[in-house]
């Protein structure tokens, strides 16, 4: 049940709220690592990773993954799913989901966003 560091090449961002996000914690001056580990989640009799979940930052500074999820309902309730079992399988890992709503409030408030 080993955590994986990400093996993916990051090029750039999978959504602009990422980059936003991004902006938004360096204008803050805190410490982020985009997409860096790879939660197993299940696995098939020879013990292969069937499914695993990335978050999208990690705040070293807070210990903290921050899963940023502003797409349609219909894939937040799967992501909600992973999160769920990823919480039940590694409980000393904390995690905070920004829905859509929370990000846009988080953005009003620090006058990011009209």
């Amino acid at each position: 049940m080993g955590i994986q560091e990400s093996s993916l090449p990051i090029s750039g961002f999978a959504h602009q709220s990422e980059e936003e996000l991004a902006g938004f914690l360096d204008f803050y001056r805190i410490e982020w690592l985009y997409e860096p580990v790879c939660f197993p989640l299940s696995w098939d009799e020879q013990g292969r990773v069937t499914e695993s979940f990335t978050p999208d930052f990690y705040l070293p500074q807070f210990e903290l993954y921050v899963e940023l999820t502003t797409m349609k309902q219909s894939l937040v309730t799967k992501k909600n799913r992973k999160i769920r079992k990823m919480r039940e399988l590694y409980p000393d890992f904390k995690i905070k989901i920004l829905y859509e709503r929370d990000y846009r409030k988080l953005l009003f408030k620090f006058g990011l966003l009209e």
